[in-house]
C-alpha cells in the first residue's frame, strides 16, 4: 500500500486512533455483558420462585413467576442482537489498535497475542450467546410452554458456565486497555512521562 495514502488515512483518526472520539466497543461489551447477567440472573429468580414466594409475599412486592421469565428471555434476545454490533466495533478497533510490542500483560501475553485471544473470545462469546438464546426460544416456545418452571436447569449451569468465560475475555479486554494503552493515548503518555492535557489539545 502507498506510504502517502497510509499516512492520509493516520491523519484522519482521532487522537485514540480511531475516526471517533472514544472506542464504542467497550461501551457496548458493558452492554452485552449487562444484558446477558439480568437474563440469566431472572431466570435464576424465576426457577427458584417457589422458595422467593414467600419472600416477596412478606415484602409486599407484587411478582408473578412468568414476569421473571419474560425478563429473561427478552434481555436474553437483546444480549444476542447487541453483541453482533459488540463484535463487530471489535473487529474494527482491533484492526486500527497499534499495539506496543515491548510489554506484557500481568498474564504474561504480550500485546498481540492478548489481541489476538481477545477477538477468539469475542467470537466464541457471541457463538454461546446465540447458541443460548435459541435454547432459551425452545423452552420458551416449545419444550417447556406449558411448564410452571420455564428454563432447564442445566441452562442456568451454562449461564453461570458463560459468566466465567465473560470474566477471563472481560480480563484480556482490561488488560489492553490499561496495561497496553490500546486507543488509549492518555494512557500511554501518562506512562511515559508526558502531560495529556497539553499534548491531546
Amino acid at each position: 500500500m502507498n506510504p502517502e495514502l497510509i499516512k492520509q488515512l493516520g491523519d484522519q483518526l482521532g487522537i485514540n486512533g480511531l475516526p471517533y472520539a472514544i472506542p464504542i466497543h467497550p461501551n457496548l461489551v458493558h452492554l452485552t455483558l449487562g444484558l446477558f447477567i439480568v437474563a440469566i440472573g431472572f431466570d435464576i429468580v424465576g426457577a427458584l420462585f417457589p422458595l422467593e414466594k414467600p419472600l416477596f409475599k412478606f415484602l409486599a412486592i407484587p411478582a408473578t413467576r412468568s414476569n421473571f421469565f419474560d425478563v429473561g428471555w427478552y434481555n436474553m434476545l437483546a444480549a444476542a442482537v447487541i453483541t453482533f454490533f459488540t463484535a463487530t466495533f471489535g473487529f474494527y478497533e482491533m484492526l486500527l489498535a497499534q499495539p506496543p510490542t515491548n510489554t506484557k500483560s500481568a498474564w504474561g501475553l504480550e500485546a498481540m497475542n492478548t489481541m489476538l485471544w481477545h477477538g477468539l473470545g469475542g467470537m466464541l462469546i457471541l457463538f454461546l450467546i446465540v447458541l443460548m438464546t435459541l435454547w432459551r426460544g425452545f423452552q420458551r416456545f416449545y419444550w417447556r410452554k406449558d411448564a410452571s418452571r420455564q428454563v432447564q436447569w442445566l441452562y442456568l449451569l451454562a449461564g453461570l458456565l458463560i459468566f466465567a468465560l465473560m470474566f477471563a475475555q472481560g480480563t484480556l479486554g482490561a488488560q489492553l486497555a490499561a496495561e497496553f494503552g490500546v486507543h488509549i493515548n492518555a494512557d500511554r503518555l501518562l506512562r511515559s512521562g508526558q502531560n495529556p492535557n497539553v499534548l491531546l489539545k
